[in-house]
């Protein structure tokens, strides 16, 4: 793969930059809102998205709570950023494990916050944009342990994927 390429796949991330707990919308939106804002807010990293039906699945499921007069707020948004991340490299079993730790040791704006920034710590430091990634949050739980090893195996899947399509697009020049 050439350098250049390598420039464009960190480029792509360069400015990536997920909404925080309190920039989520909370007015209520309808499925295919919810969707297309959170298709957006993962656009630079290509591959991972999110459908109409796979929301609906999550809630059937129980990882998001039900939308209430078909809208889906604040906190259900952002469980699905988050699940449309950790999909994929867990299980939905274990995604609810992760959740239902999260509910039980930390409130839901500080635990979003966190997997935000420590995303985006990752991402970038895979992705070259830095040399090493910062330690971000102070207690060494084995929550924060797990969610951590999630994010970085998503990050690095993430680089792979993009990685084969830059040298698939080489081989096809």
């Amino acid at each position: 793969m050439t350098q250049e390429r390598k420039d464009a796949m960190a480029a792509a991330v360069k400015g990536f930059r997920l909404p925080r707990y309190r920039e989520i919308p909370n007015v209520g939106l309808y499925l295919e809102q919810v969707t297309k804002y959170i298709c957006d807010c993962l656009a630079p990293l290509e591959d991972v998205t999110i459908t109409g039906s796979m929301i609906s699945n999550y809630v059937k499921r129980g990882l998001v709570d039900n939308p209430v007069k078909k809208q889906y707020y604040r906190a259900q948004i952002a469980y699905l950023i988050y699940i449309a991340v950790a999909k994929n490299v867990l299980s939905l079993d274990n995604i609810s494990l992760l959740l239902d730790m999260q509910r039980r040791t930390y409130d839901q704006q500080v635990a979003y916050d966190y997997f935000c920034e420590e995303f985006e710590n990752i991402v970038f430091y895979v992705f070259g944009l830095k040399s090493a990634p910062d330690t971000v949050g102070t207690e060494a739980t084995d929550e924060k342990l797990m969610l951590r090893n999630t994010i970085i195996t998503v990050a690095h899947k993430i680089y792979l994927d993009m990685c084969f399509r830059a040298v698939q697009a080489e081989t096809a020049e």
